[in-house]
């Protein structure tokens, strides 16, 4: 069952097995009033009754508007994920034994799992080899129960979610702790495939985990896995992890979620899987443009009985210097990692709203102000606290600039990285990397008990360590009787106050002002809605005739929830202004102007004005409009920047016999030129994320012309070249050349005639990048960068599918590459 939710303003969800079992009491008066409410809030249970048509709401509803309640969510309906139940390993007992009646996974006698699609997946564990048991679970596809979504479809009301939280405020009257043993693991496998047993590492302790949760990082370190997420070695380390698991158990698998070389495997005991519940993956890349997988983080959340856990692997920047661009990918993972709920109604889930949050991966924090030797020295005397005195997380931590209401365990092993394959003894490379801490597991909840925290010398397939944390969580088990009982109280108070009042509410503030707007930084702007004496839910709604409650560039969070009497909540107003928003934002097409309908149920609506004012970037902005402009754009009278903004493309070469303008826009020019004077040579360009602070900076010193006073990383500049291309309404190969592009892939002649026929500007910036980057290939022994990185980079900027301006799939993914790699071999 779910009676948990992170969030005071979500609804709860109820299972239909606990209707059932109110179903089966004695037939008392109250028994009857919770019947009446289950036919009141759940038609289905009467096919007399009728679906409650809500007519208030027709008016805020657009014609037509779909209103059907919503499919319930399947776990394995997110791409990239796979998930199931199918038994791997040996021993347990018959799960089927403590599973109560009604409730939990569809469960096969023989098997312990049953799958949906494939009969023969049902097989017992004795009839199939430790091959086919792989891949009988790879396949599978089978779900939980429903989880009774009849009672999160939308067609619920008011009185539906009071009792639900009314339950979440008395969830200790109805549960029991109980304690679950966890196998925490995280491995940077440095690109290796699996040349050795992982049981010393996966099984080290004599009593079997209930739960494993290990992750990779270097999965793969090929760039076809960077750039085409395809890689062999997922299936090598999924079968070298399950055939390692504890002998002792049978095991199944919940999920595998993978971002290019980082990933997540979460596996129970066989006789918990049908509590496991609420199953959601999802993945965030903090890599180059905030998107690339090579940096980023993996993390999977679901429900154990009744406690929500989210477990997260991530994979943070490198170098010993790069500590801040650590805590940037930490706080980016943090902010960007959501995950849909049952009810796709709800607004998604954070990390931070969990019972129990769980951080492995290979963090990459190093030991600094300490020479190599000293270091080493440090170790050989088993100085371990000594050294954590200098540990980069260990300061970030006290300083509160990541992982804060984290809690580590007492660092008693020597530094996981960096050695030399094959050995235990530390790097002998050019390098000579001096040893850190770099892979960590780290937790955050209630009732959580560290057993045991090593790294596993005897594993020497990679440069890294792997490391094991074992936990006894608390997680909080429904004593069935004692819920029956709640619940039913909870119905009958609610009975005496029902049509009591009209819900009312209100509001710390109406009118919002944002001044001086910019490109990619965020505006906030809050209130609190004071709630009288009666339980409202609140929801801000569209306007007639408008597909959002509010325009592109504005969210509110959370735009609904439920408040019961005397409580409050605070709403954050976030304004962000990104490639899809500015352009008419900059053509004054589109004002920092709005009005929001916050509407209470059964109660009347309140409005809520937004303004501001936006300050025109060359992000955002067409290639003819900033040749065009010969002066910053902020220097620029607004009526100017509109006018040559909505200037068609069609028009500016017609208007060049006329005028003087620039081949190609200055602003691109200062970037290429930035590092074109102070980064031929720079390591990983293009291909290391920069500081956000510093990319506000360059956005201003372009847009206001400032480019002596241009000061930043190498990274940080290219990252913003990257984000000025994509940021082009209309990209440097126009869409209208799109498939001609395409069809000439492999053949440079023809792709050269296509380049001839663009218009003027976008003709002169893609010749004029195609020189940059030649340049940069000349400087490849020290920069390391070759044709294939470069083309696959730029590729996906240069070249745009017009239909719905979507992505490219892998196929077009890989003609725009090899489109782009004939102009980087030969002469522009």
């Amino acid at each position: 069952m779910t009676l948990r939710s992170m969030r005071s303003d979500v609804t709860v969800q109820l299972d239909t097995a606990e209707l059932r079992l109110v179903f089966q009491l004695p037939f008392g008066s109250h028994t009857r009033l919770f019947l009446q409410e289950v036919a009141r809030a759940c038609p289905g249970f009467d096919p007399e009754t009728r679906d409650p048509e809500f007519r208030w709401l027709s008016r805020h509803r657009c014609a037509g508007a779909d209103v059907q309640s919503p499919k319930p969510r399947e776990w394995n309906s997110d791409p990239g994920t796979q998930s199931g139940f199918t038994p791997i390993g040996g021993g347990g007992s018959n799960p089927d034994s403590s599973r109560p009646n009604g409730r939990g996974l569809l469960m096969d006698q023989s098997s312990g799992a049953r799958c949906l699609e494939k009969p023969e997946n049902s097989l017992t564990r004795q009839s199939k080899s430790k091959p086919d048991i792989t891949d009988m679970v790879r396949s599978s596809t089978i779900t939980v129960s429903d989880k009774a979504h009849i009672l999160s479809m939308q067609k619920f009301g008011l009185r539906d979610t009071i009792v639900k939280s009314h339950l979440l405020q008395k969830e200790e009257d109805y549960t029991y702790i109980q304690n679950f043993r966890f196998f925490v693991g995280t491995y940077n496998v440095n690109g290796q495939s699996p040349k050795e047993c992982l049981r010393p590492w996966l099984s080290h302790s004599t009593q079997a985990p209930d739960v494993y949760c290990v992750g990779f990082q270097e999965l793969d370190l090929s760039k076809e896995a960077f750039f085409f997420h395809d890689t062999p070695k997922e299936e090598e380390w999924f079968k070298a992890v399950s055939e390692s698991l504890h002998p002792g158990a049978k095991y199944a698998k919940v999920k595998l979620i993978r971002l290019v070389g980082i990933m997540l495997l979460l596996y129970v005991k066989q006789e918990h899987a049908a509590y496991i519940s609420e199953v959601e993956a999802e993945t965030v890349g903090t890599g180059i443009m905030g998107r690339m997988g090579n940096k980023g983080g993996v993390a999977i959340r679901f429900q154990l009985h009744n406690t929500s856990i989210c477990v997260v692997n991530s994979h943070l920047a490198a170098h010993t210097e790069e500590y801040e661009r650590r805590n940037q990918d930490y706080k980016d993972i943090c902010s960007r990692m959501q995950f849909s709920q049952v009810d796709p109604s709800l607004p998604p889930l954070t990390i931070s709203k969990h019972d129990v949050i769980l951080w492995l991966g290979d963090l990459n924090y190093r030991i600094e102000e300490l020479d190599v030797e000293k270091v080493k020295l440090l170790i050989e005397e088993k100085a371990f606290q000594t050294l954590y005195a200098y540990d980069q997380l260990k300061t970030q931590v006290a300083a509160k600039s990541v992982f804060e209401g984290f809690t580590e365990g007492e660092l008693t092993f020597q530094p996981t990285y960096k050695y030399d394959t094959g050995s235990d003894d530390w790097d002998t490379s050019e390098k000579c990397r001096a040893p850190a801490w770099c892979d960590r597991v780290l937790w955050k909840g209630k009732n959580i008990s560290q057993l045991s925290y090593q790294s596993h010398m005897a594993l020497k397939t990679s440069d890294h360590k792997p490391v094991s944390s074992v936990f006894d969580i608390g997680v909080r088990v429904v004593n069935e009787e004692l819920y029956r009982k709640t619940l039913e109280e909870i119905v009958r108070s609610l009975d005496k106050m029902e049509n009591a009042n009209i819900p009312s509410v209100s509001l710390s503030k109406r009118e919002f002002c944002f001044e001086n707007v910019k490109y990619m930084q965020l505006q906030t702007e809050s209130f609190t809605i004071h709630n009288g004496q009666v339980p409202c839910q609140f929801e801000f709604i569209n306007k007639p005739g408008e597909d959002s409650y509010c325009k592109q560039w504005l969210t509110a969070k959370p735009s609904k929830g439920f408040l019961l009497p005397d409580s409050h909540v605070e709403i954050e107003l976030e304004l962000f202004v990104n490639k899809a928003t500015a352009t008419k934002l900059n053509s004054g097409e589109d004002k920092i102007e709005d009005i929001l309908v916050l509407h209470l149920v059964r109660g009347k609506d309140y409005f809520l004005s937004v303004s501001g004012n936006y300050l025109p970037s060359c992000f955002g902005s067409p290639l003819h409009t900033l040749c065009y402009m010969r002066e910053p754009i902020l220097d620029l009278p607004l009526d100017t920047v509109s006018k040559l903004t909505l200037m068609p493309m069609q028009s500016a070469d017609e208007r060049n016999q006329l005028e003087n303008p620039m081949e190609i826009p200055k602003e691109l020019w200062m970037m290429v030129d930035y590092l074109y004077r102070n980064a031929l040579q720079q390591e990983d360009l293009f291909q290391q994320p920069g500081l956000r602070p510093e990319f506000e900076h360059i956005r201003d010193c372009l847009d206001t012309g400032m480019i002596d006073n241009l000061c930043a990383n190498n990274h940080s500049v290219a990252e913003a070249l990257l984000l000025f291309l994509e940021s082009l309404p209309e990209p440097v190969i126009c869409y209208s050349a799109y498939h001609s592009c395409l069809e000439c892939s492999g053949n440079y002649t023809g792709s050269r005639q296509v380049i001839s026929t663009l218009p003027t500007f976008h003709k002169n910036v893609f010749n004029y990048l195609m020189a940059f980057l030649q340049e940069l290939l000349k400087n490849s022994a020290k920069n390391h960068l070759d044709e294939n990185i470069l083309a696959s980079i730029f590729g996906s900027l240069l070249l745009r599918n017009p239909a719905h301006h979507q992505k490219l799939d892998m196929a077009e993914k890989k003609k725009a590459q090899e489109f782009i790699h004939q102009f980087l071999c030969s002469p522009v």
